[in-house]
């Protein structure tokens, strides 16, 4: 059956949920060997490397239960207002020196004042005239009217997770909705900005949720999609959910393989949590990862990811 799924998908058909509920009784080696040949067909050795900062951290409003930044949390993060565009072009500028194609800012809170946002444009606009790296955005749930500013300037793709499936999210958050969400996404998109959206793993969930998500994003059109190992931090609020193992995140990015074939699969948190940052992954339908330090958990080194990632035969 899935050596059968494998050749119509690389033909033009979608699956639906049926089958890719039936991909999970499949044995892990074979289905991702198939999800890699499907990532292959369609994309080739092409493989997208990202860098992120966290341009303005912590006191967020929201109540995400896995999140660090939550101001209804007690961590010891480090708490900012937003970088300095100094700070931002360096910053931008040092990851483009160690060879990374594609920056993004990433800042707490539920949305960006119109102040922020009028600071953070000035930002993109300097980053895409001095640096010349592609540049993506992370603020939350903006609307198009911040989403055509953020166009205006060079953005190229904005980031926006579900996290989760639509029956699970209000299980982690239940200071703003799904649709607000969706709502955002829809904006960027309507703005003529590429969208990035995924989610995490390990908060709960059901294997039906993860299934419902992958159906989700395929509805919503999504190029880019980041998926999460839960890497829990003391003090957040999501402390008794049983982890995900690594075979269970394989098997489901595999199957993310079979029902997004086209899109860009990324890993992002977590990594540190899989053989070799991920390495696995690669070989069964990943096609995308963020490099260096993530928002507040440490990342894998740029120049070992490229040297990993070359060493599989991809092209950056």
């Amino acid at each position: 059956m899935i050596y059968e799924l494998m050749e119509n998908i690389k033909n033009g058909y979608l699956i639906g949920k049926d089958e890719a509920m039936q991909l999970l009784d499949c044995e892990l080696e074979t289905l991702a060997k198939c999800a890699n040949e499907i990532r292959e067909h369609f994309l080739g050795n092409k493989f997208d490397l990202c860098s992120i900062v966290n341009g303005k951290s912590g006191k967020c409003s929201e109540d995400c239960s896995f999140c660090a930044q939550s101001a209804n949390h007690k961590t010891n993060i480090d708490v900012y207002p937003l970088m300095t565009t100094e700070e931002l072009i360096s910053d931008a500028s040092l990851h483009k020196n160690k060879g990374v194609k594609r920056y993004s800012i990433v800042t707490s809170g539920k949305r960006l004042s119109k102040n922020e946002i009028k600071n953070v444009v000035d930002s993109y606009k300097a980053i895409n005239q001095s640096v010349g790296i592609k540049t993506c955005a992370s603020h939350g749930l903006l609307d198009e009217e911040d989403m055509e500013k953020l166009k205006e300037v060079g953005v190229e793709r904005y980031h926006n997770n579900l996290e989760t499936s639509r029956r699970y999210f209000e299980k982690i958050c239940t200071t703003h909705t799904y649709d607000e969400k969706i709502e955002t996404i829809k904006a960027a998109q309507k703005s003529g900005i590429e969208v990035c959206s995924g989610g995490i793993f390990g908060l709960g969930e059901t294997e039906e949720d993860r299934i419902d998500m992958a159906f989700e994003l395929r509805e919503l059109g999504i190029k880019s999609i980041p998926l999460n190992v839960l890497n829990y931090i003391e003090g957040t609020s999501i402390n008794n959910a049983k982890p995900i193992t690594e075979d269970e995140f394989l098997k489901v990015l595999a199957i993310f393989r079979f029902i997004n074939p086209t899109s860009q699969i990324r890993l992002a948190g977590g990594r540190n949590l899989l053989t070799k940052y991920g390495i696995l992954a690669f070989k069964g339908g990943a096609n995308a990862t963020i490099t260096g330090d993530l928002l507040t958990t440490c990342g894998n080194g740029i120049e070992e990811d490229i040297k990993m990632i070359k060493s599989l035969g991809f092209e950056i």
